[in-house]
């Protein structure tokens, strides 16, 4: 078993890059999430009346490849055991993602920020999540709240 390098508060600098696996999205995602979220957009559940839209077919809601993103960061263990919270969100829509799209992200640290009385402090990276084509689907920044190694648990 391969053994992850974690990464803390004081870990970060602009050397920091890394990139999710791969995800390709399928109709029971975009099903299950439509049912989680109450989000029952006919673009996103009804075929026929996505395939009379600009997009030709359902297309997956948003929120969900930015979900399915944060589930991807996360897979890739560096900051598994660090983040404490997702604190901010400045996200940009470029691109929809259609069913049998295969999406993974990218991270880049960008900046970070001691928060006094805490442990750690913020660090925001730059994401970008790419389809199959190596296309920007969506694209942002995400600060969360990470902490230093001396409070690191597990």
């Amino acid at each position: 078993m391969k053994q992850t390098t974690y990464l803390y508060f004081e870990d970060m600098n602009p050397s920091i890059k890394f990139e999710s696996a791969n995800r390709t999205i399928t109709a029971n995602d975009i099903d299950a999430f439509t049912l989680l979220s109450g989000d029952t957009n006919p673009l996103h559940s009804d075929e026929k009346f996505a395939s009379q839209t600009q997009f030709g077919t359902r297309i997956a809601p948003g929120a969900l490849i930015l979900s399915i993103a944060t589930g991807l960061a996360y897979g890739i263990g560096y900051l598994s055991r660090a983040i404490e919270a997702f604190i901010e969100l400045n996200w940009k829509y470029r691109a929809p993602v259609k069913i049998g799209d295969t999406i993974h992200a990218k991270f880049q640290f960008l900046k970070k920020r001691a928060m006094p009385g805490f442990a750690g402090g913020l660090v925001t990276f730059s994401v970008a999540i790419l389809n199959q084509h190596n296309e920007t689907v969506q694209k942002g920044l995400w600060t969360v709240l990470v902490r230093n190694k001396e409070r690191k648990q597990g």
